[in-house]
């Protein structure tokens, strides 16, 4: 079996999270900066996968906010300036769903983590370059990964959850 190298087209992705904010609303978050490849044969089985974003670019649509998570409180983006991740199991679990198992590291810290991966197919975009979908989805808690600032509110609650839901939506673009 050949095995084709994919990047990412980060004009045709996005890597987005979500976080409960006073346990009422949820606040999305994404970076914009981010890159990474993967290593496959035709049915994607068994890929190596890697993954980098700058969190530098992380964005809130809200600057005050997207400075307290480049913070101590949160990222640490000048000791930490990216996170990757990098794949230890991609099985394909039916005709259009994986499971994808590898090692996240943010900051300091890297720990295990499962994804669901949705495959979206495969096109030839009227240029002539191949293309692949794929949405992954995965839940972690951010304590895991040293993110652990949050504040009480007056009912007893938090500010923010401990719980972040990860969404990507991935087109990959078959290199020569």
């Amino acid at each position: 079996m050949s095995t084709t190298i994919w990047a990412i087209d980060p004009s045709h992705s996005e890597v987005q999270f979500k976080v409960k904010h006073l346990v009422i609303t949820t606040v999305t978050g994404n970076f914009k900066e981010f890159s990474g490849t993967v290593e496959a044969g035709d049915d994607f089985e068994n890929a190596k996968i890697s993954f980098e974003a700058k969190v530098d670019s992380i964005n809130t649509n809200s600057e005050q906010r997207d400075g307290h998570l480049k913070s101590a409180d949160f990222f640490e983006v000048e000791k930490y300036p990216t996170l990757s991740f990098s794949s230890t199991k991609f099985v394909k679990t039916d005709d259009e769903e994986f499971e994808l198992v590898g090692d996240l590291t943010i900051k300091d810290v890297t720990k295990s983590v499962k994804l669901s991966v949705e495959y979206g197919g495969t096109a030839t975009d009227p240029w002539g370059n191949v293309k692949a979908g794929f949405e992954l989805t995965a839940k972690i808690n951010r304590k895991d990964f040293g993110l652990t600032w949050n504040a009480p509110t007056e009912a007893g609650g938090v500010l923010v959850s401990e719980e972040v839901k990860l969404i990507a939506n991935i087109q990959l673009v078959k290199q020569a």
